[in-house]
């Protein structure tokens, strides 16, 4: 028996209730133009399917999927047996899927499906693969035909069944799902054996499984009618399962009366279990309007006065479960307790419908023949209520106010009719027939009774609106009459007619004609032609109309020229038509002859009337003359060119410009907006190479053809001129000048400089250097002493000399001399500090001129040469010391001179060594488990100062040291947390910023913890009393700061309590000035003045006040502020 397809689903199988549900499929469409056919292959064969879309009309790919059965895709199981693979034909724009399985199996057989979509549009098919058994000649047909005795028995069936095995995880894999047991390798006769499988109650399985086990279960179990055994299942009722929190659960809904009260009851199982009620899931705590009460089992929510807010959801919590019911609130309907009463009134009469009903602020709705009424802020219609009264207010009745009023409550409608009748309309004075002429005004009345109804002006059966040009009037004679007006300002040919008064209601008019007499005329200024001309290119058709006026319609001639030649209707290519309201002239296919003045003569019984107009037919110009190249440059020329001698007819606009490669044949474009001059300069070109250029011409009508290419010719420039020439040095006989290249180097490249200078006041340059020189420093020399001379550069190349570039001042032939200035780098201009033994090397940079002379001494000594290396050049002097000493620390005085100028300056440089050890450590006191150690600072403190001390114990049986504290400030210290009975010896070692000292003292005697019982009577002490005004222990110095950089005063203050730190500049207080920092740290005062000015000198000084006194420090000079200095050399002159 055949398989089923559902049997090899993998999916989530369809619940009972989803069977007989149709499938939601997109519709069909034909997108498969080759759909794949089913085949029949042997075990281990290879099989492919074919699916083609053609996508002519598709702007993507579409989407195809392969599925085995029903739901397994068959995107997640390639790999080894099988594959799938896309291709494209962009030829014929059709998309090819393949699939291939590789080395079938037995249980890939089965029906396949093969699924399409782009968009809404879906295509779908099916197709079967057959996977057939080997059939083998066993070996033993011999053996089966000697015990049989039947030839016909000698072919012994074997199915080959391939493992499964774990290479194939993944590959089309359907081993997941049980199978029917595979028959023996080799079917033998053999006696039949007893079934000794129990019976197995299948419905009892179905009942408990989850629906996505129903396939699995029908096949394990060879169900073959799943679909009615599920729809039995579906039938047969389950059984609910019991609560265990509620004994009773709400009911699923409830319904009160607005107004009134309403219980939910629950009846628990546990009495004990937390309950909470909710309310659209918010929830519910006890109010007037909620009330929880309690009876036994039951928990009881009362809620009082429900209104139309309390209907919603409620659920009540017990525990983990939840039971939820739903209450309605009905409205108590409306009724209509007074009705409305019937209306009969007239036009512009109040009208008020009143009605009464038996709930205040009820809800009602009037209407009008069963249709809402309007009660907007612009409706005619107002609504009123008060109490249990409505009304409907209408202020100024109308016809259409005609017909049956109701008003509508939830429990009943009221109606009643109204009606609207006119009153008599009298006429006291009709309207007059009357004639004008075009342009005056047009004044037309009539007077009716009743005054008050208002009317509508008609004209020609059009209803009239007034505007600017008419005014609608209406004047009020008496409180019964009322006139009527209908005035135009000015009258034209479409105001006469037949002119029609209707007053509003009735169905009486009022009626009168009106005549509009016109004399003719040509109405030339709408045409917007400038000067009555109009233009046409050669070859087109021109159709010019005129319009025209006239009452009655005139009639119209047409002449040509001073000779008086009339222009026929029709039948030529130049002719003339007249219709109602103009007259045009057509020229079929414009000529040159046709330029000319066209006269129109207008006759009608009025009068007579003329004008005329000019047709000026234009062309394109002719080419312009040959271009010529005036001016050539690297990449640049100058041309220059003649205009046409015809220009169209139309004056000439601008010129196009383009170039070309002599030996190529492409023109460029060199402008896109037109030159208007008769010169231009193309730009960008290469250089070395021959160009050629051209000429179109341009006017309104056109682009003329392009004139002859001029010669052709060669960019090739120049380099600009050498930039930053300026002075280097200067003696009584030379003068060393430098510059830089220039900035433009052409093709023809650099082949160098070329130098010359002239006495000031002459112009008799001389070459200083007869061969080109290279670099961009030269030194002139063999100049007259004291002598004022000008210099200049130029560049030169192939293509010959730059522009020179000209020094702007003469330079004197006189060494000048320049002070000297000493340029202490930051980091020295405070003490340089180094260890013992490492290298010490200083680089102090000094300017001055001639080359100054340099001189060191240390503490007012010469500097020995032995222990210190000093090394002086041009603008910087070198010490350097190679191993250290504490002897080469002190102050180094550095003096520059140049003749009779001197500068100095100071190095402070300082050489630290690790510091000695503390000096009489002792014990001074020892009591409970604490010993008091007192001691005196290092004899040597490593030329540094003393940071800290660190302290170590050791207990006296074992000597092994142990670190009590570290980086301690003060000279004595209690040690405490010692234990009882033992004896303790201590060392102390002092700290520099170098480091601990290589040794410790120790104290000579130790310290003994006696145990408990002794007791230590402490001495008594009197408190010291460390109040002190404030004293400045450091003073402020004074300080030279460069213009740009942040500089800082410092100075060091001692008292107590903390004092008030005031800083003030010229004797006035720094406060709140971002451009000053202030800092106080451990008593060191701070001042940081960011990026000072020359505005920032002065006398600075710092205060300091507590309640003891005060105390005030100040520099003995002024903050100096000094510019930065550049590093650029001066350039000479007088």
């Amino acid at each position: 028996m055949g398989r089923k397809d559902s049997v090899w689903s993998l999916g989530d199988g369809q619940a009972p209730e989803d069977l007989d549900k149709p499938v939601d499929t997109p519709p069909l469409s034909s997108l498969l133009i080759e759909r794949p056919q089913g085949g029949s292959i042997t075990v281990g064969g290879d099989i492919s399917f074919v699916a083609k879309v053609e996508a002519q009309d598709l702007l993507r790919k579409p989407t195809i999927k392969w599925f085995k059965g029903k739901w397994m895709d068959l995107a997640s199981k390639t790999g080894k047996h099988l594959q799938l693979k896309e291709t494209f034909d962009r030829r014929t724009k059709i998309h090819t899927f393949e699939m291939h399985i590789i080395k079938a199996k037995d249980n890939y057989a089965g029906n396949y499906r093969c699924e399409v979509t782009y968009k809404d549009k879906f295509d779908s098919c099916s197709f079967d693969l057959e996977v057939k058994g080997l059939l083998l000649y066993s070996s033993l047909s011999h053996t089966a035909k000697n015990t049989h005795g039947n030839m016909s028995n000698n072919i012994i069936y074997c199915v080959i069944v391939f493992s499964e095995g774990h290479e194939d995880a993944g590959d089309l894999d359907f081993s997941a799902w049980p199978q029917p047991s595979h028959p023996p390798l080799v079917s033998c006769p053999r006696e039949p054996k007893q079934d000794e499988t129990p019976e197995v109650d299948v419905w009892e399985i179905l009942k408990s499984a989850r629906p996505d086990q129903y396939e699995k279960i029908a096949f394990e179990y060879g169900i073959t009618d799943l679909r009615g055994l599920l729809k039995r299942l579906k039938k047969t009722k389950k059984e609910e399962k019991k609560s265990e929190a509620f004994a009773k659960k709400l009911d699923p809904a409830y319904q009160v009366d607005k107004g009134g009260k309403i219980r939910l009851v629950v009846d628990l199982a546990d009495p004990t279990v937390e309950l909470k009620w909710y309310k659209n899931g918010q929830e519910i705590r006890p109010t007037p309007k909620f009330i929880f009460e309690q009876k036994g089992t039951q928990r009881i929510l009362v809620i009082n006065n429900c209104g139309l807010n309390d209907d919603a959801a409620y659920s009540v919590a017990a525990g983990e479960e939840k039971c939820t019911t739903e209450l309605f609130v009905k409205e108590l309907p409306v009724k209509i307790t007074k009705e409305i009463e019937a209306v009969k009134t007239t036009v512009n009469e109040r009208i008020e419908l009143e009605c009464e009903v038996s709930e205040e602020g009820a809800q009602v709705k009037w209407c009008k023949n069963g249709v809402e009424v309007p009660t907007g802020p612009r409706s005619r219609y107002r609504v009123k209520s008060d109490g249990l009264k409505h009304w409907l207010i209408i202020d100024d009745a109308s016809k259409e106010d005609t017909g049956t009023f109701s008003l509508m409550a939830s429990g009943g409608t009221s109606e009643a009719k109204v009606q609207v009748e006119l009153k008599p309309l009298k006429i006291i004075q009709d309207l007059q027939d009357m004639t004008v002429l075009l342009g005056q005004p047009l004044k037309m009345h009539c007077e009716i009774f009743p005054g008050n109804v208002p009317g509508r002006w008609y004209r020609n059966g059009q209803l009239i609106q007034s505007n600017d040009r008419i005014n609608i009037l209406v004047h009020l004679f008496s409180c019964f009459d009322r006139n009527h007006r209908l005035e135009i300002v000015n009258s034209t040919i479409h105001d006469a007619g037949d002119y029609t008064f209707v007053p509003e209601g009735y169905t009486q008019s009022l009626c009168a004609k009106v005549h509009i007499v016109d004399p003719p005329r040509v109405h030339l200024e709408s045409l917007n032609f400038p000067d009555n001309t109009v233009t046409i290119v050669a070859g087109n058709k021109l159709r010019v109309e005129i319009p025209i006026s006239g009452e009655p319609a005139p009639r119209v001639v047409w002449m040509k020229g001073e000779r008086v030649r009339v222009i026929l209707d029709s039948g030529h290519r130049v002719r003339a038509e007249t219709f109602p309201d103009h007259t045009s002239l057509t020229i079929d296919i414009a000529e040159k002859d046709d330029t000319g003045n066209y006269k129109i003569v207008l006759q009608n019984e009025a009068g007579e009337a003329g004008a005329s107009i000019k047709v000026k037919v234009v062309d394109i110009p002719d080419p312009p003359e040959v271009p010529l190249v005036t001016e050539v440059g690297g990449d640049w020329c100058s041309m220059t060119w003649e205009p046409p001698i015809y220009d169209g007819g139309s004056p000439i606009l601008g010129y196009f410009i383009e170039r070309k490669k002599k030996q190529s044949s492409r023109w460029m474009r060199l402008n896109f907006d037109l030159n208007k001059e008769t010169t231009f300069e193309p730009k960008k070109m290469i250089e070395g190479v021959p160009y050629e250029v051209r000429v179109f011409a341009v006017n309104a009508i056109g682009v003329s053809k392009p004139s002859e290419p001029s010669k052709a010719f060669v960019p090739l420039a120049v380099t600009s001129e050498p930039t930053m020439l300026v002075v280097d040095d200067v003696t009584d006989t030379t003068v060393t000048m430098k510059w830089r290249p220039p900035d433009t180097i052409g093709a023809a490249g650099l082949d160098g400089y070329l130098v010359e200078y002239c006495i000031e006041g002459t112009d008799d340059w001389r070459v200083t250097n007869k061969e080109l020189t290279e670099k961009t420093k030269y030194t002139i020399t063999g100049l007259p002493p004291e002598a004022k001379i000008l210099v200049r550069v130029r560049a030169i190349n192939a293509a010959g000399a730059s522009t020179p570039r000209t020094l702007q001042h003469s330079i004197l032939v006189k060494e000048v001399i320049e002070p000297p200035k000493i340029r202490i780098p930051r980091h020295l201009k405070q003490t340089y500090t180094r260890k013992v033994g490492e290298a010490v090397n200083l680089v102090i940079p000094f300017m001055g001129k001639p080359r100054p002379k340099v001189s060191w001494l240390k503490e007012g000594q010469t500097v020995d040469p032995t222990q210190v290396t000093i090394r002086n050049t041009d603008c910087d002097s070198i010490i350097f010391i190679r191993k250290a000493e504490r002897k080469h620390s002190g102050k180094y005085d550095m003096k520059v001179e140049v003749e009779n100028h001197v500068d100095t300056a100071i190095i402070d440089i300082q050489i630290v060594d690790l510091p000695g050890p503390p000096q009489c450590v002792k014990i001074d006191e020892v009591w409970g488990g604490n010993v008091a150690l007192d001691w005196t600072p290092p004899k040597d403190n490593g030329n540094a100062a003393i940071t800290g001390y660190t302290i170590q114990k050791a207990d006296k049986k074992t000597m092994e040291w142990y670190t009590c504290i570290e980086h301690y400030h003060r000279t004595c210290i209690t040690i405490t947390e010692l234990v009882v009975g033992n004896e303790y010896y201590f060392r102390i070692y002092s700290e520099n910023m170098v480091g601990l000292s290589e040794g410790a003292t120790q104290t000579k005697d130790s310290a003994l913890i006696v145990k408990e019982g002794m007791q230590l009577k402490n001495p008594e002490y009197i408190d010291h009393d460390f109040k002190e005004p404030p004293k400045f222990t450091q003073p402020l110095i004074n300080t030279f700061a460069i213009a740009g950089y942040n500089a800082t005063l410092n100075c060091s203050v001692r008292a107590n309590p903390r004092p008030k730190v005031i800083w003030m500049k010229n004797k006035i207080a720094i406060i709140d000035d971002p451009r000053y920092r202030m800092f106080s740290n451990q008593g060191v005062c701070t001042l940081e003045i960011r990026k000072p000015s020359p505005y920032d000198g002065g006398m600075y000084s710092c205060k300091a006040i507590n309640d003891l006194g005060d105390a005030l420090v100040e520099c003995n000079r002024i903050l100096y502020i000094r510019r930065p200095l550049l590093n650029f050399q001066p350039q000479w002159q007088m």
